[in-house]
């Protein structure tokens, strides 16, 4: 019972990580496109398109989210075996 009970809570840890980089990857590029609506011009004076900055974001973004949805994954199929041994 105590090891389901860990697997329950790093289950909940690992929600709560997956919510938090989706929102905020949510929250930088909503950021960067009300900062570009505002001040184009800003933009305009790079070499890059405006959204780089959202490309670079997700590429750091979606590295610890795969790995955190992997091991979810994981601890989806032992709470499994735990609920059937059970």
């Amino acid at each position: 019972m105590g090891a389901c009970s860990m697997l329950k809570k790093l289950d909940g840890i690992l929600n709560i990580l997956i919510s938090s980089l989706m929102g905020a990857f949510v929250g930088h590029a909503i950021y960067v496109y009300l900062d570009y609506r505002t001040y184009p011009g800003l933009y305009d004076m790079q070499s890059a398109p405006w959204y780089t900055g959202i490309l670079y974001y997700g590429i750091f973004t979606i590295v610890p989210l795969i790995i955190a949805v992997i091991i979810k994954l994981f601890l989806w199929r032992k709470l499994k075996q735990k609920k059937e041994e059970e």
